[in-house]
């Protein structure tokens, strides 16, 4: 078997990309050839990186509608040499490969988000890529559609009811050797920001600080009194308006806001308790990491969550202060190495490995059908 991964960008770090670059990095321990159709062989490397913005948004759009349109067709030409025997799999953008893995439903993430027909029609991208998508599902252009878990598989035959190919569901994985606790950098990021090696320490990672819940996080700690909140992620406007938050919640001196950071391992291994009340998640990879460091987490049910926490390694929470501060109260109570013991080991049974010959299982099967 020989596979070709399809997708913008196949590189370390966080998101779709990472996906892809894991799977490849496993495919080859096994020893299995992989190669690549990235955003360069479409000729789009003279596209810069998205970044925050106008700008950045404006950027994002010509990457997708690029990646959509030149990116199909020259993918597709890509296919046609390849040897026989060659596996295909779509990650993003691209109306090409034998396998598409769904990392995510716009419309299902503005629904969650509400008065999604006017956030849909505000992003010209939004309506694009619904569109395209509903072209995609509904005609012949993969055999099969990977969700990343059970409910994003019934938000596609919700979102899409003309959904073609057979669906088969195969989770995201986590490098179990790359997060792991770590109890010299918990040290480290504490002294760092002056906390003390007992101060209960809550994390929140995420760029999206409204759909992932950060307001609702921060309102909680008015019934939190002693607990420190470390936020990764964010434009910079996004964190200044967290800083008005806290302030207006009390917990200035208590909220630790630090932007984009290019590696959340140490904060993640600083925290006693991982908080995420998302309003969506396709997948929600930040969580598993989270467990892989030995961090419980409290979470909304949403993508990965319902399938991996399960009141001994975090909390099921609602999207709203008192039940995000009763979750983190839960945690933080009782045995607190148990409860990191439970995490690490939810986490050990998603690794990339594991993961990898899930999809293995699938090309060979030739099938839809759920492993």
């Amino acid at each position: 078997m020989r596979i070709l991964q399809i997708a913008p960008e196949i590189r370390t770090g966080s998101g779709v990309e990472s996906v892809a670059y894991h799977l490849e990095q496993e495919w080859a321990k096994l020893g299995v050839e992989t190669s690549r159709f990235t955003l360069a062989d479409a000729r789009g490397a003279w596209l810069p990186a998205a970044g925050g913005g106008v700008k950045g948004r404006l950027t994002l759009a010509a990457r997708v509608v690029w990646f959509s349109t030149v990116g199909s067709v020259l993918a597709g030409r890509e296919l046609a040499r390849q040897p026989e025997g060659t596996v295909s799999i779509c990650h993003n953008d691209a109306l090409a490969g034998d396998y598409y893995v769904n990392h995510g439903i716009t419309a299902e993430a503005m629904r969650a988000r509400g008065g999604a027909a006017l956030r849909m029609l505000r992003n010209p991208l939004h309506l694009f890529v619904w569109a395209r998508d509903a072209a995609r599902f509904a005609g012949r252009t993969h055999s099969a559609v990977i969700s990343l878990c059970e409910a994003e598989r019934s938000a596609l035959e919700r979102t899409y009811p003309r959904v073609r190919p057979p669906a088969a569901v195969i989770g995201n994985g986590v490098d179990i050797s790359r997060y792991q606790p770590d109890p010299q950098q918990r040290g480290d990021v504490r002294e760092q920001l002056g906390l003390a090696p007992s101060t209960e320490v809550a994390v929140f990672i995420g760029h999206e600080f409204d759909r992932k819940g950060l307001p609702q996080v921060i309102e909680a700690l008015r019934e939190l009194a002693d607990l420190h909140l470390i936020v990764v992620g964010g434009t910079p406007d996004m964190v200044d308006d967290a800083h008005r938050r806290a302030a207006e919640s009390g917990a200035a001196e208590r909220v630790h806001l630090l932007g984009r950071q290019a590696d959340p391992r140490p904060f993640l291994q600083a925290g006693d308790v991982f908080v995420l009340p998302s309003a969506y998640e396709s997948y929600g990879l930040v969580v598993l990491e989270a467990l892989a460091c030995g961090v419980p987490v409290v979470a909304t049910p949403v993508g990965c969550v319902p399938e991996v926490i399960d009141g001994t390694n975090g909390i099921v929470v609602s999207r709203d202060a008192p039940s995000i501060a009763a979750g983190i109260r839960r945690c933080l109570r009782g045995d607190r190495s148990a409860r990191s013991q439970a995490a690490r080991a939810a986490a050990e049974r998603h690794s990339w490995q594991a993961v990898a010959q899930q999809y293995l299982r699938l090309f060979e099967s030739g099938t839809g059908e759920r492993l």
